[in-house]
């Protein structure tokens, strides 16, 4: 069965011929490849700089390849999938993948070559570009109206071209609150509002259950305040934070994601397996990244991890798992336990807490940053191994 499935559909459409109008309609076999590909890069440049093979410090490379080259390619995958799917318009043509696709791989590669501004020029490009193909389909094309949930993930792309793009003006680098607004847009901007707009459709259906739309008009427009208020909430926390209530920004972003992921999804599962489990456990460890932040805030960026490493960085694969298993036909694969579902969440939870540790033990900073690198190496590439015929695999359907 085809990802995400909508249950108001009334036929099914049938799959695109042709190997680029395939992958067109399914951006994400590339992007999410890619995307775990250069996540490896990203964090392989710790282990080479501490054993003096690299000739920079490679903080802000490693945290722009990890959030735009990693993160902003699973974002531009899924959407790009499930975004024409959810509004039943027409699904991405090969030149606007190619686009896409040329401009992530662009972005990628200026961040490891130290072009900062280029790099982040073409992920605005790249957002902009992909906003515009959701938008024109579901104001011109569209049959159905998508789903709600789908205003948190445009958000999501509005916060990470703004704050990218804020990057690119000399004038944010002198004014210190602008730039931590700045970070914080396209840090955390560009994924909260995803995960938990994306979250709160694909998590039931993750959880044995159907996926999370609304079934009748007042439950659609229930969903729809709801999503507008955990939006504009999301935002507002970002601007506290920059003027100086940082308790306040984190407690906010905290509070928005608990009632929002509370309200929207039945936590009972009617399935179970290790990627269920791997779920719970990748919400829990972002949220306590979100709620210890602010009281060590001076060491707010290690501790922060728990959020992008345990929090975001698993989550991502696990909803790639399930991508990946639903569009290869073996949807019942997803429900498995042990194996390497049982491994990959154990890797992801041991690279988060290892990343984050350094901010209670400054002594283990070195070390705690390579292994938490080669751990989360070894996470990436096992993924790609573990799902390699999955996606090449299209399902008969």
């Amino acid at each position: 069965m085809s990802f995400p499935a909508c249950r108001h559909r009334k036929k099914s459409t049938p799959p695109p011929h042709g190997r680029w109008r395939w992958l067109a309609a399914e951006p994400y076999r590339l992007f999410f490849a890619s995307g775990a590909l250069w996540s490896v890069i990203g964090v392989a440049l710790w282990p080479l700089y501490y054993s003096q093979q690299l000739g920079f410090y490679p903080g802000l490379a490693h945290a722009r390849l990890m959030i735009e080259a990693f993160g902003g390619a699973f974002v531009a995958g899924f959407l790009g999938t499930a975004g024409p799917r959810m509004a039943s318009a027409p699904r991405l043509t090969p030149w606007e993948l190619v686009w896409l696709f040329v401009l992530h791989q662009a972005c990628a590669l200026a961040h490891l070559t130290l072009r900062m501004t280029w790099g982040d020029g073409f992920f605005v490009a790249l957002l902009v570009s992909l906003l515009l193909c959701l938008v024109v389909r579901v104001l011109r094309f569209r049959q159905e109206a998508p789903p709600p949930q789908m205003l948190l993930a445009l958000t999501g792309l509005v916060c990470g071209a703004v704050g990218a793009a804020l990057h690119l003006l000399p004038s944010t680098f002198a004014d210190l609150a602008r730039l931590r607004l700045a970070g914080l847009l396209l840090y955390q901007g560009l994924l909260l509002p995803p995960v938990l707009g994306i979250g709160s459709f694909v998590f039931p259906r993750m959880l044995g259950g159907a996926f999370g739309d609304a079934e009748n008009t007042p439950q659609c427009r229930a969903k729809l305040w709801r999503a507008v208020l955990a939006a504009a909430g999301l935002v507002a926390s970002f601007f506290l934070e920059t003027a100086g209530h940082v308790h306040a920004g984190y407690g906010v972003r905290a509070g928005i994601a608990v009632v929002y992921l509370l309200s929207e999804i039945r936590w009972n599962a009617a399935r179970s397996g290790s990627l269920t489990t791997g779920l719970r456990w990748a919400l829990a460890l972002g949220l306590l990244g979100l709620g210890l932040a602010p009281f060590w805030y001076a060491q707010h960026v290690s501790i922060e991890h728990l959020l992008y490493i345990g929090g975001v960085g698993l989550l991502m694969l696990i909803v790639g798992s399930r991508v990946l298993f639903g569009h290869s036909g073996d949807l019942e694969g997803f429900f498995a336990r042990g194996g390497w579902a049982r491994w990959m969440v154990f890797l992801g939870v041991l690279a988060a807490i290892t990343r984050a540790t350094p901010a209670w033990r400054p002594s283990t900073t070195v070390s705690h940053h390579i292994y938490a690198a080669i751990t989360w190496a070894f996470l990436a590439l096992g993924w790609l191994w573990w799902h390699r015929r999955r996606f090449l695999t299209r399902d008969k359907e």
